[in-house]
């Protein structure tokens, strides 16, 4: 699994690509809200999800992004489709394309699915193109919605696949992915990471350069039903960073970084990504073995402030 993680260097710079390429229109930098919450009940046109989250204060959150997926199209005034031929992004064999065989939207939720087409292709990546025989979905808020500071969730259903070869992830990434540096530098924020090839784990992960080791950053001992859905929750506030799952803490880490003054990195809006994609390293894609297609249901995204 950590071969797997360790190999991101190369795939964030094609990320850094997308979002120096894409202006991010709308930005919102606020102050985050420490405590548990507790769902009220409400029809609220504010609310996200038909529903008020109140802070352990009494205060309620403000909804400042919500997709509940009910239509028959992706919404493309809040998500932009990622393709690898445009900035050159991909994890591993997949070709990410604007395709509704790879991305839709339907029975209230959204689909990511990798598949296998009929013949091999030539993927166009910029600089870099490869031939494949393998599509994938990703979407993201790429300069339609960054925050910093807030309440994240996400409802979603990886594959049930229990052999190596499929990646899930949610997650975060800021819209200026060199403010302090390269990869990663300037942060990462890994709500939920599913390997097919450990069907039952879902790896938040904290990325940053921090001063002496950061032993809060990461675990494997948050435990899921691959093939069921669950809710991952992030809380971000300016000292801690909270990730939790169905409501169990999986991680909470008060990051100390290197040669920074905290909240940096973590103090700059950062987009939301939602990723299907074909495993590397010891989660890596065998033809023979992974079962395709593969989808990541996604029933809601919400974000509050």
């Amino acid at each position: 699994m950590r071969r797997s993680l360790a190999q991101r260097p190369r795939r964030r710079a094609a990320l850094l690509a997308l979002v120096v390429g894409v202006v991010a229109s709308v930005v919102s930098v606020l102050p985050g809200s420490a405590g548990a919450a507790r769902f009220v009940a409400t029809q609220s046109a504010g609310s996200c999800g038909g529903t008020v989250l109140v802070k352990a204060d009494g205060t309620p959150w403000t909804c400042s992004f919500d997709d509940e997926f009910d239509g028959t199209a992706l919404d493309r005034h809040k998500w932009l489709v990622q393709t690898t031929s445009s900035y050159g992004y991909h994890s591993g064999a997949e070709c990410f394309v604007d395709s509704p065989s790879n991305v839709s939207v339907s029975n209230g939720v959204l689909n990511l699915t990798a598949r296998r087409v009929s013949q091999p292709f030539t993927c166009p990546a910029p600089g870099l193109p490869y031939t494949t025989q393998y599509t994938s979905g990703m979407v993201d808020t790429a300069g339609l919605f960054a925050q910093a500071y807030g309440r994240f969730e996400f409802r979603a259903k990886v594959p049930a696949a229990a052999v190596a070869g499929l990646q899930t992830s949610l997650w975060l990434y800021p819209v200026n992915g060199t403010k302090y540096g390269s990869w990663p530098a300037s942060g990462e924020i890994d709500v939920a990471e599913t390997y097919s090839q450990y069907p039952n784990l879902a790896v938040p992960y904290i990325h940053y350069n921090s001063l002496l080791g950061d032993p809060n950053a990461t675990n494997t001992n948050c435990t899921i039903d691959a093939g069921q859905f669950h809710t991952y929750t992030l809380v971000w506030t300016t000292q801690t960073l909270t990730v939790s799952i169905d409501g169990q803490t999986c991680v909470s880490d008060n990051w100390n970084p290197f040669l920074l003054a905290k909240p940096a990195p973590f103090d700059q809006p950062f987009m939301v990504l939602l990723t299907q994609a074909l495993g590397i390293g010891t989660n890596a894609f065998d033809p023979a073995t992974t079962p395709l297609p593969a989808t990541t249901q996604v029933d809601y995204v919400r974000v509050w402030r």
